[in-house]
Order: C-alpha cells, then structure tokens, then sequence
C-alpha cells in the first residue's frame, strides 16, 4: 500500500491562499481598519524609498505603501495571490508596486535594502516566526521602521488553547497568535526596538470568516461545537454570538531596527 505524502507548510499555505486570492483582494476585514490607517500614516511620515509588504494576502498593505513609497515589494507564498495584487495594483495604475514569491523566513532581498517594512494578519501563518523576524530585520536598514499587525493571543492559558484551536480548526496553515509579550520578546532577540503598542478589538464575522477559508463542514460543526460548548470565561472573553461570530484582540506593533 502506498502511502500519501502531504505537502509541506509552506505548499500547503500558498495552495491554501492561492485559490482564495480573490477572496482576499476583496475582504473588507482586510481592506479597512484603523490599523491599516495607521500604518499608511507611519509610511506618510517616512517617505520611504524601497517598502515592503511582508506576507502581503489581498496586498492591502501594499496598495497604501504604494501612495507614498518610491517603490514597493509585496512577497507572499502563494503564486495565485501574487497575480491577483499584481492586477489589482495594475487596476489602481499603480506602477511602483512590484510582487515576488517568498516565505517569511527566506526573503530573496539583499542587506539593508529596504527602508519600511510592515506585516499584517501574515506572522500567525509562518512556520518559524523568529527566522522570519531576523529575516525583516536583515533587509531592513539600521533605524527603518517596521509594522506588524495581527490577531494576539491571549495570555490566559484557558483563553488561549480556544483561540489556537478555532484558529487551526478553520484553517489548517494556522501556527500560532502569539500575545503581546511573545511579540515584544521576539522583536527585541530579532534587534527591533520596541517603541508603539495598539490594542484593539475585531469582531469576525462568522459565516464569511470561514467562507474565506473554505472550512470544510464537519470542522465548520467542531468549532460551533466548541463555542457552546465553552465556559462563561471563554464566551465572555470573546463575546460569541449565537451565530459564532466573535471578537478578538489585535495589536500593532510599531518598531525600528537596532
């Protein structure tokens, strides 16, 4: 009997994401959101010259750095996503934003050749997260700035092994949510300095939250199940709705290199 090899994370990522770009380019979780807002305005107020988008999705990111950066570089896994900001940007007539293939860990970019770099809803998919934070910081010159946003975990352990487990259960390229001080201890052993936190709170949708991903409908069930299924604490912490819309925690870490 042979046996089935499965592919790889990164393969099953870009698979994953590369059939849904479209979903992405589109998603108005993702197209908005004062975190968005936010970065555009720290990239306003550096006028970058080269920018990245690392991990880039639907290239949200990208599109607002492509307004005020001389040039911008969207990287992303998936071959699929990168066509579909790649046409998007060409609809915007947006010719300084250019896309190439490549996980975080790995950026095909030479030493400090970018002066702004920002992630965002991209680091809970790597595989290695400190490899793809000493990869940010490798490209980026000493005192540029990088962004990185994205849903965080909490710090309660009860809390915690709930989001983790929806997370992987919607999506099987899911790694982890890291927390606030995950981050910041990541940033600084990767020699980011630290120097803005945001907190906020997204509410997902949860009918379209799982149609981005194509959930298959037995796990659609597990996830409904574990909802009612979980303690006061959880439901409270998440504010579940009866449809299993919820609310998480996001953060945006602003930082530059040491």
């Amino acid at each position: 009997m042979t046996q089935s090899i499965s592919p790889s994370h990164d393969d099953a990522t870009a698979d994953q994401y590369g059939q849904r770009a479209n979903a992405y380019v589109s998603s108005a979780v993702h197209a908005a959101g004062a975190d968005l807002d936010q970065i555009e305005a720290l990239a306003r107020s550096q006028s970058p010259e080269r920018a990245l988008d690392l991990g880039c999705g639907g290239g949200h990111v990208a599109y607002r750095l492509a307004e005020c950066a001389q040039a911008v570089v969207a990287v992303d896994l998936a071959k699929g996503m990168l066509s579909a900001v790649a046409a998007e940007a060409a609809t915007r007539g947006l010719g300084n934003l250019t896309v190439q293939r490549a996980g975080a860990e790995a950026l095909p970019m030479t030493d400090a050749s970018v002066d702004f770099l920002a992630s965002r809803y991209s680091a809970h998919h790597w595989r290695d997260a400190a490899a793809g934070l000493a990869e940010a910081r490798r490209v980026l010159v000493p005192g540029g700035v990088a962004v990185f946003a994205d849903v965080v975990a909490p710090e309660a352990a009860l809390l915690d092994s709930h989001l983790q487990t929806v997370e992987l259960l919607r999506d099987g390229t899911h790694v982890r949510d890291y927390s606030v001080p995950e981050w910041v201890a990541m940033l600084g052993r990767a020699r980011f300095a630290v120097r803005g936190v945001t907190r906020r709170r997204l509410r997902l949708d949860f009918a379209t939250w799982i149609a981005r991903t194509h959930t298959p409908e037995v796990l659609v069930q597990a996830i409904r199940a574990m909802q009612q299924a979980a303690p006061q604490e959880v439901q409270a912490a998440f504010a579940i709705e009866a449809d299993g819309s919820f609310t998480v925690d996001t953060v945006t870490l602003e930082a530059v290199a040491v």
